[in-house]
């Protein structure tokens, strides 16, 4: 698990900007026994939870023995937690998912939870035909998976959407497996929703530009980035976006309450647009350049070169208008720079230690606009003189 700690300054001076959020974090989950090689308990995610004084969604991570005792599990953990977090269960087409799903609603569960990926189906899997039209008759929120791994399975989605309009259907990860068009089928289907659970700024802007606000629920994937990743990074996003406060605090746990609530959602407004997508020439060099060094480090390669190029084209100028930008960024990387596998708390080593300080540091560069802490007084982006070592 990434260390948060170092973000929760960026979110304070978000939230005082935008006063009255009240996280709820749509994408979270509990378990340990995931082929991935990531855990998370209860205690874990809820000292997270601490952290942003929110709550969350929960459910079971990939289980190999199925998913009852793994629900179970998910019911008993929600329970204890005081509140803190909303119960859904995991269900799985291929064994009995609608007779698994009324037993979890009647334990407690809040919502389903589909990883066709994980679990090797399509939504137009025979099993599920009753697991919708239970969430129909029920007003139940259903995520499921819908980023990388998997085939499109946009069209399946709102076909599902149309025939049951009173479930609520959260395609996870920002949708990216059909973003390129189901952007325009949100117009016409209120009860299609998508979440904030993805690193890829280009992504998370084209989603807040073309989707209603009302559509979209801030999520981290915790355990693999923490609350307040997701929150900070969701903020910075809506707000670059044009996002008025209201439709903020909607996306960051407003709406996500109502929906596990079963109550009418939220109407806040149309989609934005793309007029406030930044096109800073020099902050794209930056971005550019973060973007390749992520890439090469969630593959476990050293990206010194990539990054020293990055270094070099935040050299702005400490008068530039994006140095206030640069700075940070520059302070990320050299954060980086200091990670080893004992201080970045990253449970699989294929990942080069750090790397999610670059995705921050990328996001960053996609959101100049967005207030910042002050950088460390050492992040100096002048430009350097002859004479000094180069990278």
């Amino acid at each position: 698990m990434f260390a948060d700690r170092g973000i929760l300054p960026w979110l304070e001076r978000l939230r005082e900007e935008v006063p009255g959020i009240e996280p709820l974090d749509a994408h979270t989950h509990l378990g340990w026994n995931d082929p991935d090689g990531y855990s998370c308990t209860r205690g874990q995610l809820v000292e997270w939870l601490d952290h942003v004084d929110g709550r969350a969604i929960v459910f079971p991570m990939q289980e190999p023995d199925g998913y009852p005792a793994a629900n179970d599990m998910v019911l008993e953990e929600a329970a204890a937690a005081d509140g803190r977090l909303f119960p859904f269960c995991r269900l799985d087409p291929h064994h009995n998912p609608a007779a698994e799903a009324r037993r979890c609603l009647e334990l407690g569960a809040r919502g389903l939870k589909l990883h066709p990926r994980a679990e090797g189906f399509t939504l137009d899997h025979p099993a599920l035909r009753d697991v919708f039209a239970l969430a129909d008759e029920e007003r139940l929120p259903v995520l499921c998976h819908a980023g990388r791994g998997i085939p499109a399975l946009g069209r399946d989605a709102v076909d599902a959407c149309g025939r049951h309009p009173g479930m609520r259907l959260i395609l996870a990860h920002a949708g990216i497996s059909d973003l390129a068009w189901i952007w325009r089928a949100a117009q016409n289907y209120p009860n299609l929703y998508f979440d904030t659970s993805w690193w890829l700024p280009s992504d998370l802007q084209a989603l807040f530009a073309l989707v209603p606000p009302g559509q979209i629920l801030m999520a981290s994937d915790a355990p693999y980035t923490p609350p307040a990743f997701g929150a900070t990074m969701a903020i910075r996003h809506a707000l670059q976006l044009g996002l008025e406060h209201d439709q903020v605090r909607g996306v960051l746990g407003g709406q996500a309450a109502r929906l596990v609530a079963r109550e009418e959602p939220l109407h806040l407004g149309p989609a934005v647009g793309t007029e406030r997508i930044p096109r800073d020439p020099l902050l794209e060099r930056v971005h550019s350049y973060l973007l390749s060094a992520v890439g090469q480090m969630l593959g476990g390669l050293e990206a010194a070169e990539t990054l020293a190029l990055a270094k070099l084209a935040c050299e702005v100028g400490n008068d530039a208008p994006q140095a206030p930008v640069c700075r940070m960024i520059l302070s990320l990387i050299e954060q980086q720079s200091r990670s080893s596998p004992d201080t970045d708390r990253d449970p699989p080593r294929r990942f080069t230690p750090g790397v999610r300080m670059i995705v921050a540091a990328a996001g960053l560069a996609r959101t100049p606009d967005v207030t910042l802490p002050p950088a460390p007084p050492e992040a100096d982006v002048a430009e350097r003189v002859r004479g000094e070592a180069g990278e």
